[in-house]
């Protein structure tokens, strides 16, 4: 492994998207986006440039210069998944990533995530209750009385 070891494999190789945000309180969205690039040596400009084109794709780059007690939970939710994105990561797990979000937001989300996986060839994991996404993801496990069980969808993103 790399330098660093299992925390630089979790820093640089994995998008987290959690239920909750976990937003660092003390830092504005932007540099909550752009902390963990930053951290793996990205240089500060380039990394807060990184956030910005994805603070604009979820549409809270109005927000930018807020601090995360002065977003509303969708919008804490849409930082927390710009912030797994912005490494560019080659798998991204996610825990109800649309929870907090209205219906067209959470499909915006979803969109998002499969352009993603298309484009940086990523692996995302979504672990959901969220019926109205479901259509749109290739492959689905569903887990039912202890038994996993595969289920292959021909007309849904590579997600």
């Amino acid at each position: 492994m790399e330098n660093g070891g299992p925390a630089a494999l979790r820093r640089d190789r994995i998008g987290f998207i959690f239920q909750a945000p976990y937003l660092i309180p003390f830092l504005d969205v932007t540099d909550n986006v752009a902390l963990l690039p930053m951290l793996a040596g990205v240089a500060n400009a380039e990394a807060r440039a990184r956030a910005r084109k994805l603070l604009t794709a979820l549409d809270v780059v109005h927000r930018a210069k807020a601090m995360p007690s002065q977003l509303s939970g969708g919008e804490q939710q849409r930082v927390a998944i710009a912030r797994a994105l912005v490494s560019e990561p080659p798998v991204i797990l996610a825990d109800e990533p649309t929870a907090p979000l209205d219906g067209e937001r959470a499909l915006a989300v979803i969109k998002i995530l499969n352009d993603m996986a298309a484009r940086y060839r990523t692996a995302i994991i979504i672990v959901t209750h969220d019926e109205k996404i479901i259509p749109t993801f290739k492959r689905l496990y569903h887990i039912r009385d202890g038994r996993t069980h595969e289920e292959i969808r021909g007309d849904g993103p590579a997600a």
